[in-house]
């Protein structure tokens, strides 16, 4: 007791003479600084109670099942979803997070239900007009006490719950290629040389480096087909591998083996409906195409490609009025390179090649895109 004592003392006239020491801080180590979350989806106060099952919130459920959906539609699995509460965001909003990148966000109001109305008629019931975020279709928030209504009109309703959890659905969808790294390719991988391991043997590293055989699934997935058919996948650049090791030209080998995975959701009664590319059009792009030993790019003049995209967008427009899906039927050639010029600007216009449509699918012409080239 005497030494605590004589330690205190001590303490208080040295206090006296200099400033109190400030508390050492805690130390932070720099793996805590790292992002650990790949998916992170924040909500404002307005929406706890979705999530909140002591009050009947079922979003939580929902995201388990879009996880699943997801990875039976795509053959990827979602890493688990952080869901947190954020105090800077407006209580009705929500935003989604990959890598720490916002890849969505919207409002949704839990206390109604979304009327959808695709058609954009003229609806006799009170609402908030919003657009659905998943798709952009013309939408009411309404009182749930109006839903009776709504549904014996004959129009959709949906709960907060489902308008998220499909506008989430959408946003990894179209991000599922940022989810597949080196780590998950090898688990892939290893699935597979279970029960075929000679494939994955002459595959990787013999023929391709794994960063190859993994740029070609990406390259899949980001126009959303499916890598579900591995095995298909891994035999077909085994077969081209030795040819090639540009990726871009081994996923339009792989993307042809996928045939009718990849037309199969745009076929009607044994046909596919598309635009056609002029001949003359896709030879000039063909002939823009530049070969390097770091890849392939398309070398097309600034003022071609702004009449491409112009023509293209308005032929676009015009099939979307019909309630069809806009598709463009290129050369296996000039495919891959149209697509990259027009996705930042028609994003959901789909670009298919002659070889990507299996023989016995018949295929009706809605019209041709024409470019006057000189």
């Amino acid at each position: 007791m005497g030494g605590i004592g004589w330690l205190s003392l001590r303490f208080r006239k040295e206090e006296e003479i200099k400033e109190e020491a400030e508390p050492r801080e805690e130390e932070v180590s720099p793996e805590s600084l790292l992002p650990m979350d790949i998916l992170e989806f924040e909500i404002g106060y307005g929406l706890i109670p979705l999530v909140d099952s002591s009050q009947g919130g079922e979003l939580l459920t929902r995201i388990k099942g879009m996880r699943r959906t997801v990875a039976g539609d795509l053959g990827v699995i979602v890493p688990p979803i952080h869901v947190r509460d954020n105090l800077d965001l407006k209580p009705n909003e929500y935003k989604l997070m990959l890598k720490g990148s916002e890849i969505a966000r919207s409002e949704a109001m839990a206390d109604r239900l979304m009327l959808l109305n695709p058609e954009n008629v003229q609806i006799d019931i009170p609402g908030i007009p919003v657009k659905e975020p998943a798709f952009g279709l013309p939408a009411l928030w309404i009182k749930k006490s109006d839903s009776e209504r709504a549904q014996l009109a004959g129009l959709t309703v949906v709960d907060a719950s489902t308008v998220i959890a499909t506008h989430l659905t959408e946003a990894i969808k179209a991000n599922t290629h940022e989810l597949l790294g080196r780590q998950e390719l090898q688990s892939i991988l290893d699935t597979v040389s279970r029960s075929h391991p000679k494939v994955v043997e002459d595959l990787v590293p013999s023929t391709l480096p794994a960063g190859v055989v993994l740029r070609v699934f990406r390259n899949l997935l980001k126009e959303k087909v499916s890598v579900k058919n591995v095995l298909t996948i891994l035999e077909t650049l085994a077969d081209y591998g030795a040819m090639t090791k540009d990726p871009d030209i081994l996923t339009e080998y792989v993307r042809q083996a996928l045939m009718r995975i990849i037309s199969k959701p745009y076929i009607q009664d044994n046909a596919i409906r598309v635009l056609a590319l002029d001949p003359a059009v896709d030879g000039m792009i063909s002939h823009s195409i530049q070969h390097t030993d770091h890849g392939s790019y398309l070398a097309l003049e600034p003022e071609k490609s702004q009449k491409i995209l112009m023509t293209l967008n308005k032929e676009v427009h015009n099939v979307g009025k019909q309630g069809l899906v806009p598709i463009l039927l290129t050369s296996p050639v000039s495919r891959s390179y149209i697509k990259r010029l027009t996705e930042r600007y028609m994003p959901d216009l789909v670009v298919l090649s002659h070889n990507e449509i299996p023989p016995d699918i018949t295929i009706k012409n809605l019209g041709m895109v024409r470019v006057d080239a000189s």
